[in-house]
C-alpha cells in the first residue's frame, strides 16, 4: 500500500524540479545559448560590478622551498 503513494511523490517531485528549470532556462535561456556560441550576452537590465582592491595575502607569495641533500637525508 505504501508503494503506490511513495511512487506519486516521487513523480510529484520529478515534476516540480522539472517546472522550476524550465521557468530557470527560459529566464536565462538566451545567456547561455550566448556563453555556448563564444558570444557576449545581451545586458538587460541592471549589472551589479563590485570592485576591491587584492589582499595583501594573495599578492605575497613565497617560493616553494627547494629540497637541499640535507634535508633529503633526513627523509
Amino acid at each position: 500500500m505504501i508503494a503506490p503513494i511513495v511512487t506519486l511523490v516521487f513523480l510529484s517531485v520529478l515534476w516540480a524540479a522539472t517546472v522550476v528549470f524550465a521557468e530557470i532556462f527560459a529566464r536565462s535561456g538566451s545567456h547561455i545559448v550566448a556563453a555556448l556560441r563564444g558570444e557576449t550576452p545581451v545586458p538587460s537590465g541592471m549589472s551589479l560590478v563590485i570592485r576591491s582592491r587584492p589582499s595583501r595575502a594573495r599578492v605575497l607569495r613565497h617560493q616553494p622551498m627547494r629540497a637541499r641533500p640535507q634535508l633529503r637525508a633526513a627523509a
